[in-house]
């Protein structure tokens, strides 16, 4: 009898711990009208719907135990993964909802040409499309991620995620090396400074407890945007990076990149329907 209550007492704590990592890793995200004017969707009719998105960046650690290999440039368990491509990060989401018992989000056509997608440069054009009804992990919409980074219906008007003093939430290009940088932006100066990654989670969260929505890594949204007259066409990215200037941190910062191009400020964070 004891031997039994020992295995129940195990059992309960576990999940227990469970249950626990489960709510530090995702943000319950109260829905609403944006309250930011510093959005580019303040005082549009965009009502956003409740939704959960990653506290922190996919990790390092993360990825490798769902897709069993690490493609990042600087390593480090506690680091966001980079170097992966949009497709990419749709596999590991559903992947990682089969591994936890979750239906799949996306349904993913590696044989089928994507023919909304014009993007030229695309090597891959995946037919990626959306499994309705599923509740596995996602990308978050650019009008998700816009208002989890601008506080929702906490938010405090700030104009990067979590304050108007960027020192204080993001890595960017000056302060992600050895040295402050000042002056110009410049790729020799960031290259010889050793600019970098940094582990998630160190700078200030902002209004709803997320970290790192501006700078360190550049994050992939679900959002796919064509070009117009000199535009490119291709995935929407958010929140700026390591190596990325001050405006690209900004909260209302659109960037469009190829869906099957990778770099080393290129990242994601996890979202799922409530």
């Amino acid at each position: 009898m004891k031997k039994f209550h020992i295995i129940v007492i195990i059992g309960i704590s576990q999940i227990v711990s469970c249950s626990h990592n489960d709510s530090e890793e995702l943000i319950l995200v109260q829905g609403g009208i944006f309250r930011n004017p510093h959005s580019k969707f303040f005082n549009s009719n965009n009502f956003v719907h409740d939704f959960y998105i990653g506290r922190y960046e996919v990790t390092q650690r993360e990825w490798r135990e769902i897709m069993g290999s690490n493609p990042s440039r600087f390593r480090g368990d506690n680091l966001p993964v980079e170097m992966v491509s949009w497709y990419d990060c749709v596999e590991y989401c559903n992947r990682r909802s089969i591994r936890e018992g979750l239906i799949p989000y996306y349904i993913i056509n590696k044989n089928v040409k994507d023919s909304t997608n014009t993007c030229e440069t695309d090597s891959l054009k995946w037919l990626v499309t959306i499994n309705e009804g599923a509740n596995g992990y996602r990308l978050p919409t650019e009008i998700e991620w816009e208002y989890a980074a601008s506080g929702g219906q906490l938010s405090r008007k700030y104009i990067y995620s979590g304050s108007n003093i960027i020192e204080e939430v993001a890595w960017y290009w000056r302060n992600s090396g050895i040295a402050f940088l000042t002056g110009m932006w410049s790729w020799s100066d960031i290259e010889r400074n050793n600019n970098a990654t940094k582990r998630v989670g160190q700078k200030n969260a902002n209004e709803l407890g997320i970290y790192d929505m501006s700078g360190n890594v550049r994050e992939w949204c679900w959002d796919l945007k064509h070009a117009q007259s000199s535009e490119v066409s291709g995935r929407v990215w958010k929140g700026g990076g390591w190596m990325g200037v001050e405006f690209s941190c900004e909260i209302s910062f659109r960037g469009v990149f190829d869906p099957s191009g990778k770099g080393p400020d290129q990242g994601f964070r996890i979202c799922r329907c409530k």
